[in-house]
């Protein structure tokens, strides 16, 4: 935009209008500048004005002229059809874009060169330090996983952070951005802040030294109280209600409120937190917590759920709060449940109770975790079978709340994976060996500090058999699906890899599921100073797109070690037993998620129903509230799924049995 000096006679209409300026040659406007939209405004340093040419439509319908009225700036470039009013205290060193609102604020100024929160150290996981974050605008959940839990590769790790850290001061400057049709009203004191396109801020207390990722897709919103200090806003976040945010970075399309408090920790991905506290956690996707009286420290968490009361500790008043946890993806806490640090707890299991023995359960997943006299018992695989699990895997998606086109964090939502599966194969061999050391007619069987009833131990190994069942047959089916075959060559070529890679060990980079060899592929790279954070975020998004194609080259090589031959060799016989072993399994389990939802309208369940009438009158009360089990929709689902998943076997049985 072209600026021009003020002329003579705006300089006297806007003095009659009581402006002032050190001087008047420092002030610059645009060419179709309007002196009568200012008033009441003293100027210092060096200022650029825009032109005001419309109105502003305010909460509730009142519509204001844009303009400058009752504000002190110093060194502000004032964006077309900005409208600033009431600026108790004064603007300095601020860039404030086109239609933008600024009301009743105390201050807003950058005081010296700032990078806006990139670079800040978060000591997250373990507050004795030794896992610092440094946090910038395009932090995802993977790469912050590996800068996490990576440390034995220090030499990759310093690479990272020397990238990062060249980032932030690329962004560092001793002037502010404020950008086009942000709203920032009745706000307190906002210091060396970056604040993104279509932002809105409402009654805000406090923020100091961070950037708000706002755009016009996927807008931030902050409402009264809140104060954020040295942090990261993604796109799409949500803060309101009195919450505190303390060096911190919040992923995209989370939201806090209720006075939630959250210190010193990542937050990625649709996260929720109210009422409660967070200190010290990696909090991965879905990571939610809604009670007031729940903690979160020293741990990472994804996909998580935190009942009433959850706590865990991470002191054992000796060197210090230095003790971490992990609870992998999918776990759930109950109300009033512990976590003595250090533990880790299997993917998609239920804690249950307090537990103070450090619980390793990582290789039994889907597992509940129960304290029975101050014991912790194992019960493996209990989870595969309840509706609250499946469910889960299906709300997921859902509720994904991010609108930015631009999505940082890679995420698999899929229950059964490689990396699932993988688990439950390594679950079979170990109540196998428990089983070999201990004998069949072991009563209680001891493992890592938990303990196995025979009878979970027998029904765990028989709900993991059945869940490997569910997920070979889903791939073998999906693969079969996607083309046409009719002879027995064709339908080895359709089940042939697109490629290696796949094969091994699979891990869950906070919610991207990925091959072990690709990437420690990618960090060797990394090591090499190879790869840009660019570079690398493009391999993460690839790694997530190909996850279809890698699934297939591992669940193949699990299926020929099931056949006991290659997919060269394979019968057509061996063919339809995994697929008649997929039907089987997968009707198994939809019936012990029926039969678990059936539990939600039983006769306990209607327990304060039709309070002042008879049974009778109970039932009526509850399906008028709850409904009827057979027209629950979850319930019809479910048998939906057995429907379909039958005929979808019987379909490729039949296509099988036409194979030349």
């Amino acid at each position: 935009m072209a600026f021009r000096n003020l002329t003579s006679g705006e300089i006297a209409q806007l003095e009659a209008q009581g402006c002032s300026a050190m001087s008047w040659s420092d002030v610059e406007v645009a060419q179709d500048f309007e002196a009568r939209y200012v008033h009441h405004v003293r100027f210092s340093g060096h200022n650029k004005i825009g032109v005001f040419r419309r109105e502003i439509e305010m909460p509730g319908g009142l519509k204001v002229h844009s303009g400058i009225y009752n504000a002190t700036l110093h060194n502000v470039e004032v964006g077309d059809d900005a409208h600033l009013y009431n600026i108790h205290n004064y603007i300095a060193n601020y860039h404030i874009g086109r239609n933008t609102c600024i009301e009743n604020v105390n201050a807003i100024l950058v005081d010296g060169k700032t990078t806006f929160g990139n670079g800040v150290r978060v000591p997250v996981m373990n507050e004795g330090g030794g896992r610092e974050i440094p946090i910038f605008n395009e932090l995802s959940a993977s790469l912050a996983y590996i800068l996490t839990l990576y440390r034995h590769r220090p030499k990759m790790i310093h690479e990272l952070e020397r990238q990062i850290d060249a980032y932030a001061e690329a962004q560092a400057a001793e002037v502010g951005y404020i950008g086009d049709h942000v709203r920032i009203l009745n706000c307190g004191s906002i210091k060396n802040i970056k604040i993104g396109d279509y932002a809105e801020l409402m009654g805000v207390s406090r923020l100091k030294n961070g950037t708000i990722n706002s755009n016009e897709s996927a807008p931030v919103r902050l409402g009264s109280g809140v104060k954020c200090i040295d942090f990261i806003l993604s796109s799409g976040v949500e803060i309101g209600d009195s919450t505190l945010v303390d060096k911190c970075f919040v992923g995209q399309g989370t939201i806090f409120d209720k006075h939630y408090s959250a210190g010193e920790s990542l937050f990625f991905s649709n996260c929720q937190g109210m009422h409660g506290e967070a200190c010290a956690i990696f909090a991965g996707p879905y990571t939610v917590t809604h009670h007031k009286s729940t903690l979160l420290i020293a741990g990472m968490f994804s996909f998580m759920n935190a009942g009433s009361g959850s706590n865990q500790s991470n002191h054992m008043y000796k060197l210090g709060p230095i003790h971490q946890g992990i609870a992998e993806r999918g776990s759930k806490t109950t109300s009033d449940s512990y976590l003595l640090w250090p533990s880790k707890i299997g993917a998609f299991s239920l804690v249950m109770g307090r537990h103070t023995h450090h619980a390793d359960t990582s290789d039994l997943p889907f597992s509940y975790l129960i304290e029975n006299n101050s014991e912790s018992f194992l019960v493996p695989g209990a989870n595969l079978r309840t509706v609250g699990t499946i469910r889960d895997a299906q709300k997921w998606p859902k509720r994904d709340n991010r609108k930015d086109p631009h999505k940082l964090d890679q995420i698999n939502f899929n229950l059964l994976s490689p990396y699932t599966v993988q688990k439950m194969w390594r679950g079979l061999e170990v109540l196998d060996e428990l089983v070999t050391l201990s004998g069949e007619n072991t009563e209680v069987y001891g493992y890592k500090n938990c303990k196995i009833r025979n009878s979970s131990l027998k029904h765990g190994r028989e709900l993991y058999m059945i869940g490997i069942q569910k997920f070979l047959g889903n791939s073998l089916i999906s693969r079969l699906e996607k083309s046409a075959w009719k002879t027995m060559a064709e339908v080895r070529a359709a089940l042939r890899p697109d490629s290696q890679i796949g094969l091994g060990d699979w891990v869950d980079l906070a919610g991207l599921i990925a091959p072990r060899g690709e990437v420690t592929k990618l960090l060797d790279e990394v090591e090499a100073g190879q790869l840009t954070l660019a570079d690398i975020q493009t391999r993460l998004e690839t790694m997530h797109a190909n996850y279809y194609s890698y699934e297939w080259t591992w669940a193949l090589d699990k299926l020929e070690k099931v056949w006991g031959c290659s997919v060269e060799q394979v019968t057509l016989e061996q063919l339809k037993k995994t697929v008649t072993d997929w039907q089987k399994a997968v009707v198994n389990l939809d019936k012990m998620v029926y039969n678990d939802a059936r539990k939600e309208f039983d006769l306990n369940s209607q327990t304060g129903f039709g309070v002042d009438g008879d049974r009778s009158q109970a039932k009526a009360d509850f399906e008028e509230v709850r409904g009827s089990f057979e027209s629950n929709s979850f319930v019809k689902a479910v048998l939906e799924h057995i429907e379909r998943k039958t005929a979808l076997g019987n379909k490729i049985l039949e296509a099988l049995d036409k194979v030349k």
